[in-house]
């Protein structure tokens, strides 16, 4: 199994967003390994958070 790094390189796992927040990509999120359920903007895990469900990626 491998262990997940914490170090995060900018570009690739994160960016700032035009108000200076941190935004951290899906492939991040991907490496990670599992949805913090906080709506981030590049969850590939298609949580939402206004229902608290995950969305079924197949349905449009």
């Amino acid at each position: 199994m491998k262990k997940f790094s914490s170090a995060l390189i900018e570009n690739e796992d994160f960016y700032y967003s035009e108000l200076g927040y941190k935004v951290f990509t899906e492939k991040y999120h991907l490496k990670r390994g599992y949805c913090c359920k906080s709506g981030c903007r590049h969850c590939p895990y298609h949580y939402d958070k206004s229902t608290d469900t995950f969305k079924n990626k197949n349905k449009s």
